[in-house]
């Protein structure tokens, strides 16, 4: 499958805002989007012009795709699942994404990024009910148990990133207990859980073209 390996610095800049994709430094003075708030290349500083219509369709489903480090055709398919499914497709849509297993171990802190809780899951440092799954995009359910295995809590990224998770927070429907290294899905998310500035409504306009 295909992978992003560019700068994701320049990601957020092309958005104009933060999308959290490096971890602990979005926090900091150092984050790119601090010091050079503008649109990367050439003429990025002159490039001002407003967006409307396909434009901010365009730009509000690129921001989703960074956000959870997807692809087009991954996210394609995320699409087409939501609306098959009984409700609103742009709530449907995000809440299955923040089901993803690599979002869970990111949500409950025992990562500082997405893009760091896939790697965590790749290499098979996340169990789920006790069993290891190394499927980033592995669909939680309520109850699942999502925990680190016993060799991995020690691993000084896990353990750097579970005693920050204080000034992050941990989503209403997950429960953490960072003695254990383990948290518990306490119900499915709804989109008031999805703490994110998108307006899916335009993705879905756009997908229905």
């Amino acid at each position: 499958m295909a992978t992003y390996r560019a700068s994701v610095c320049r990601l957020c800049r092309r958005e104009g805002m933060k999308l959290f994709l490096k971890g602990d430094r979005c926090f900091k003075d150092s984050c790119a989007i601090e010091k050079r708030n503008f649109i990367p290349g050439q003429h990025g500083r002159s490039r001002r012009s407003k967006i409307v219509g396909y434009g901010l369709q365009l730009r509000e489903k690129q921001k989703v795709k960074r956000i959870y480090g997807l692809m087009e055709r991954q996210f394609r398919g995320y699409f087409e699942k939501a609306a098959r499914q009984k409700g609103v497709t742009g709530e449907n849509l995000l809440a299955t994404l923040e089901r993803r297993l690599d979002n869970t171990v990111y949500r409950l802190g025992f990562a500082s990024s997405r893009a760091q809780g896939r790697q965590l899951v790749g290499h098979g440092h996340i169990r789920v009910n006790d069993r290891k799954v190394n499927i980033p995009s592995f669909q939680i359910k309520q109850g699942d148990l999502v925990s680190v295995r016993e060799k991995s809590k020690k691993v000084s990224n896990i353990v750097n990133s579970v005693e920050m998770v204080g000034s992050r927070g941990v989503p209403g429907w997950l429960e953490l207990d960072s003695s254990s290294f383990s948290g518990k899905v306490l119900t499915l998310p709804l989109r008031d859980d999805v703490n994110l500035p998108v307006q899916e409504r335009l993705i879905v306009e756009l997908y229905s073209k």
